[in-house]
Formats: structure tokens, sequence, C-alpha cells
């Protein structure tokens, strides 16, 4: 339970508000509600949306990652067994074992998504790798990233 004021109450969200305000609630801060009531989230963001395709099981293939609602791939600048010991974690697979980069398991098609990743191998999830914004890059699909897990 939190503490202080309880601001909303009756919230009722349709899911395409950009903002929580923009959903229809009660007054700000008129409630029947208290602490034992508060609400809370866990979202997935984009850390837990990774796939390998195109291989011969689900924990080999190219990279690709889900953001703004499309799979895109990995560009192989930098990409090295620490990124895909990231990779291979996030897929719920054994130990990395190789990081193809070159198009190994063939081009994707859609965007472009990550580029010039800086993983240090302990990271949860590709988004805490260092180096990248999403969507720029400088590279095209035959340098898309792949990983080979255990």
């Amino acid at each position: 339970p939190g503490e202080g004021p309880i601001w909303l109450d009756d919230v009722t969200c349709a899911g395409w508000e950009a903002e929580l305000r923009s959903c229809p609630a009660r007054a700000w801060g008129q409630h029947n509600c208290h602490h034992g009531e508060d609400a809370g989230v866990q979202c997935a963001g984009e850390q837990g949306q990774v796939r390998l395709v195109n291989g011969s099981s689900r924990c080999v293939g190219r990279v690709e990652v889900l953001h703004r609602n499309r799979w895109g791939s990995v560009c192989d600048d930098t990409w090295d067994l620490a990124a895909a010991r990231v990779t291979c974690r996030q897929v719920r697979c054994g130990p990395a074992l190789w990081a193809p980069g070159g198009a190994q398991f063939g081009e994707g098609a859609g965007p472009i998504w990550l580029d010039g990743l800086r993983c240090n191998g302990s990271e949860a999830h590709l988004g805490q790798c260092a180096g990248h914004t999403w969507g720029q890059h400088r590279c095209n699909h035959a340098e898309d990233a792949g990983a080979a897990c255990a």
C-alpha cells in the first residue's frame, strides 16, 4: 500500500489513451477507496520482446526485436558473443555458442531497430546494452545479426 493522497479512482481506460489523465475517472482527488486498493502495473516493455528466426530451432537464428509493434532486425556492427549471451538469456535458451553476423540466417525484411550495441553480457535484456537508439542505424539487412544458443 502507498501513502499520502489518493489522486485517481474508478479509472476506465480504453487502452488507446496516450496518458492516464486522458482516461475517464472520478474528479482529481475524489475517491471512495483506501491504500489497500492501490493499483499497480508491470510492463513487458522492449526487453521482453526478442526472438530468433530462420534457424534450425527456436534457439538459433536471426535476432529480431519487437519495437512499436513491428518486428525488426539487429545490425551486426559491434555484435559479439556478449550480445548473443543476453539474447539467449532473453529467449530462455542455453548459453550463447556463436554470434554470427552477415545475415547468416537470412536477411530480415522489416526495419532495422538496433545497431552498435555494446553489451557486457550480464544485461537482463538487449535494451540495457549501451550504444543504441531505436531505429538509428548505418547498415542494411545483409548485416543482420544472429545467435546460436545451446
